[in-house]
């Protein structure tokens, strides 16, 4: 059925596609471009080495380790902030007092800047007079090196991580929760079914639809993410916490290999694109009927 405001929905559909074309599909379509070709810089001159760059940087050592830390970090922050974030919705879902002030005060993470974040964990984390560094010494643990040793790097790029981005998950989940048909947990009860019985057959069957898109998301995010672990880390120490956006940031702007930079780039973008299909062909958003 035809309405009078069809040009308005058309409008903004291909506007929509349009500016999706130009600020999404030109930048994919350049770094390809660059990828196949050799500049120290982004205004000198292009020389044509067709693959000779993916050739290179697959070659190298410093690939395969960024690829590696860039899978440990995305998975194990992808599993915590989803095992807290279910967990702090099943609490946000019941009834106490002050119930909105709380929910409100978990999205608060979710609402600061990424730079304030990454400021106020390198306070915490000060080898002098940061507040974990102190409780860490009167619990008699010592001086936790938190950024200065791979292991503990790693650790606290992932544990920002999981600070700031659990209350999407959060809101997700418990946005999930409330669509729940209450007749279904009483039909469970009725047939005697316990709490964690209720929680495995229950409540994560009826969540699979959010999961599966927030896990989709929390993938997509976690292995591009770069202002985080740079903000922290810078990559560091001894390339613990360096994964393919900062090696393709640090050989394109520090070490004035465009090409390079952009392959690396571009073969991350091929990598997550066939872990999504390969997601989606395994978790479809659609029932098949």
């Amino acid at each position: 059925m035809r309405s009078r405001y069809d040009w308005v929905i058309w409008t903004f559909f291909w506007g929509g596609l349009a500016l999706t074309a130009l600020f999404v599909g030109g930048p994919v379509l350049n770094a390809i471009w660059l990828s196949l070709h050799q500049a120290s810089s982004f205004i000198a001159e292009p020389k044509f080495v067709g693959l000779g760059n993916y050739a290179r940087v697959v070659q190298e050592p410093e690939f395969w380790s960024a690829m590696a830390n860039g899978l440990i970090y995305a998975l194990s922050a992808i599993v915590l902030q989803v095992v807290i974030g279910i967990a702090f919705a099943m609490v946000l879902n019941q009834p106490f007092f002050g119930q909105r002030l709380v929910r409100g005060l978990a999205t608060l993470p979710y609402l600061l800047p990424t730079v304030v974040v990454a400021l106020t964990f390198q306070w915490l984390a000060d080898g002098s007079v940061g507040l974990l560094t102190v409780i860490a010494r009167d619990l008699g643990l010592g001086t936790i090196p938190w950024f200065e040793q791979p292991a503990t790097a790693r650790a606290s790029v992932i544990l920002a991580s999981v600070w700031l981005w659990t209350p999407f998950v959060t809101i997700c989940v418990l946005a999930g929760l409330q669509s729940i048909p209450p007749a279904l947990y009483e039909a469970a009860k009725v047939d005697g079914a316990g709490p964690v019985s209720i929680f495995f057959h229950v409540t994560l069957p009826q969540l699979k639809p959010v999961l599966t898109v927030v896990v989709l998301l929390r993938a997509i995010w976690m292995f591009n993410k770069f202002d985080v672990i740079w903000l922290l880390t810078k990559g560091g120490p001894l390339g613990a916490t360096e994964h393919l956006p900062i090696l393709a940031y640090k050989r394109a702007f520090s070490l004035f290999d465009v090409g390079g930079g952009a392959a690396v780039a571009t073969v991350s973008f091929l990598i997550l694109m066939a872990a999504v299909s390969t997601y989606l062909w395994m978790f479809p958003l659609e029932e098949k009927r």
